[in-house]
């Protein structure tokens, strides 16, 4: 297997100068936590993308929950932030019952051609995570599915987990399972036993939560934890 990817969601340049010097590899940007990340502004993402030098997955998203809303204005964001040199993204939709909104990410995506991204948590909390990943298949750019198995979280999602991660390869199931959502460090041993290779934090690097800027030194502690 190879070198494992640790992911910290990062939410302004000085946490993305924390998280790198303690050795993320890759850094998520949102905003407003308290809405479970939203894009960032472009001039926050030019801070950041001036003050590091690793890898920036930028999310696209305008509310809470996993509707597209303002999916215009969502794309005219999705393309300034291009054109500040974002070329990786993080995004989704369902609809309100749940099911993927296949429209509504094409849509996006046609602002963003040629970009990496990744498809993220919205999985967890669809009707039918198999349809989800059936329907994302092939889509252009996608490399990672971010999701803890669980809308619950990683510890009630290990099972899936666990049984995502032997199918690798197979159609719907070919893109990097990247762990996060509610992941502990004992997490961590049993999941890369399992052959998960990619994991992803925020709150864990942060000494008393989202009111706190990320901490180099828990930054360092889960590194050496992922390997």
């Amino acid at each position: 297997m190879s070198r494992p990817i640790f992911e910290v969601i990062a939410t302004s340049a000085e946490d993305a100068v924390a998280a790198a010097a303690g050795g993320a590899d890759r850094l998520e940007l949102v905003t407003d936590m308290a809405a479970d990340g939203l894009t960032p502004s472009v001039g926050e993402f030019a801070r950041i993308r001036a003050a590091v030098h690793v890898p920036l997955r930028v999310m696209l998203r305008d509310r809470d929950g996993f509707e597209p809303g303002d999916l215009q204005g969502l794309c005219a964001k999705a393309e300034a932030l291009r054109a500040e040199g974002a070329d990786e993204f993080v995004l989704g939709f369902l609809t309100a019952e749940g099911e993927l909104d296949l429209p509504a990410v094409r849509t996006l995506l046609e602002a963003i051609p040629g970009c990496s991204w990744t498809f993220h948590r919205a999985l967890d909390n669809a009707v039918s995570r198999d349809s989800v990943r059936t329907e994302i298949d092939g889509l252009p750019g996608l490399d990672t599915v971010l999701t803890a198995g669980s809308k619950a979280g990683v510890a009630s999602g290990m099972d899936v987990l666990r049984d995502e991660v032997t199918r690798a390869g197979e159609p719907g199931f070919r893109q990097r399972i990247l762990v996060g959502g509610g992941l502990k460090a004992e997490h961590v041993a049993p999941l890369k036993a399992a052959g998960i290779d990619g994991f992803h934090v925020g709150g864990a690097v942060r000494v008393s939560g989202w009111d706190s800027p990320i901490d180099p030194g828990l930054v360092q502690e889960w590194r050496r934890l992922v390997g």
